[in-house]
């Protein structure tokens, strides 16, 4: 309490000391080249920057370069204000005593401050983590221009809870936020790189790529809330309250988190299940796009993606037409009339089916004589093809086509359903004859 007494002590002599500044005539001159410097930076800020084209410019120079640039460029009016300010400051340096410039010092390093931490923050790529950083940055840097870091942390660190052997302070608050976010940013950052790289890696599966990347992630942000928390000085100990809280509503509550998870883990290890396989789950067709934590993403023919959960795939009965070979076979069932020679039709079948595009050769299409039905002789056509993931519909329905064309031009006939109706007691049919209405006479 002492440190928040003497902190709204300094407070308050400061305003003080600004309240006689404000009589000055100094603090008035100041403000006014402030002011005059902001206004010129905005109007040279308005006029230069529509006609800088910073894409031809910095056409063939490294990303980080072009990115600096373009940050540059968005805070130009800054820069220029900067710049003005320094030069009002140097000049009357020449002519006057450094203390009726002071104002004019500091907001110049605020407005220098303010550039250099945008340009260094560049490099995140997360446009709010970038302005989260650069807010915290400039705050800090501020406040170590005007004096006031050491008794603002002072007074932050006055106050606090005592969680069992936790003492929490809104400065541990800010601190551990801060390294919480920079160390799972830089995971994130050394993930994505690693998962690149195993992409690119032939000798890996697709599956075991996937599985590699989610447990590097995963090792990679452990690490790094053990190091932010390790870093601010908090015993991890005292956090067992908390981890058993977690455990209990991992429990509870989290069932299907963790049951997806799980399942998605295993689909991952045994490769039943991998992107680029072509599935059926329920009604659901397509072929796996990527694999999450939570859900499996399968594209339909029609432009549709599915989110399906992981555990779907273990407790339900899934069809992977690529499991172990991209080989599927199709049935196409048809029927010919009792006139046609069966042997005649199964040779122009099988022509029909060889003369589809993607029709495998080999394995050759067969087709078999499989009944006799009411109207007609049934067959089942059986043809194989190497590439389900481009349809299943569309290379049945080429084959039905050239089979409808081959039994046309051998004069086979695909005969209607007949039925023998039998009357067992007699039926009056009476003929009544209806007359059209005659026009009437007006």
């Amino acid at each position: 309490m002492d440190d928040i007494e003497e902190l709204t002590g300094n407070i308050g002599d400061a305003l003080r000391a600004v309240w006689q500044e404000l009589l000055s005539v100094d603090l008035l001159i100041q403000f006014g080249l402030i002011l005059l410097g902001a206004v010129v930076a905005t109007l040279v800020a308005i006029f230069v920057r529509p006609r800088i084209d910073l894409t031809n410019i910095t056409m063939g120079w490294p990303p980080l370069l072009r990115l600096w640039v373009r940050r540059l460029a968005a805070h130009f009016g800054v820069l220029v204000f900067a710049l003005l300010l320094m030069f009002e400051r140097a000049a009357m340096l020449s002519v006057t005593a450094p203390v009726r410039s002071s104002l004019i010092g500091v907001v110049a390093s605020l407005a220098t401050a303010w550039v250099v931490i945008a340009l260094l923050a560049s490099i995140i790529r997360n446009r709010f983590v970038y302005r989260l950083a650069a807010a915290f940055a400039w705050i800090i840097v501020a406040l170590g221009i005007l004096d006031l870091l050491d008794p603002v942390m002072q007074a932050l660190d006055s106050v606090g809870i005592a969680i069992g052997g936790l003492r929490l302070t809104p400065l541990l608050v800010i601190k551990t936020t801060v390294l919480l976010l920079l160390t799972l940013w830089v995971a994130a950052v050394v993930g994505d790189f690693l998962d690149r790289r195993l992409r690119t890696s032939g000798d890996l599966t697709p599956s075991i790529q996937v599985l590699l990347g989610k447990l590097i992630r995963l090792v990679l942000i452990t690490f790094a809330i053990l190091v932010a928390l390790s870093t601010v000085g908090i015993d991890l100990t005292a956090l067992a309250f908390f981890s058993g809280a977690v455990g209990v509503g991992l429990g509870f509550g989290l069932q299907k988190i963790v049951s997806n998870l799980v399942s998605g883990i295993i689909l991952l290890a045994d490769k039943s299940i991998k992107p680029g396989d072509v599935i059926t789950v329920g009604e659901s067709f397509g072929w796996v796009g990527s694999m999450g934590a939570r859900a499996t993403s399968v594209r339909t023919r029609d432009g549709r993606e599915f989110l399906i959960p992981n555990e779907d795939f273990i407790t339900q009965q899934v069809i992977n037409w690529s499991y172990s070979n991209e080989e599927v076979r199709l049935d196409v069932d048809f029927g010919v009339s009792y006139a046609s020679d069966p042997h005649q039709v199964i040779h122009l079948a099988v022509e029909a089916a060889m003369s589809a595009e993607r029709v495998l050769k080999e394995p050759r299409p067969v087709c078999h004589l499989v009944g006799f039905g009411d109207s007609s002789i049934d067959f089942k056509l059986r043809i194989w093809i190497r590439d389900p993931i481009d349809g299943i519909t569309n290379v049945r329905g080429q084959v039905m086509l050239a089979l409808w064309d081959a039994l046309k031009r051998g004069g086979v006939q695909i005969p209607f359903p007949q039925r023998d109706l039998n009357m067992r007691t007699p039926v009056r049919v009476e003929m009544v004859e209806t007359r059209k209405a005659r026009p009437s006479k007006s």
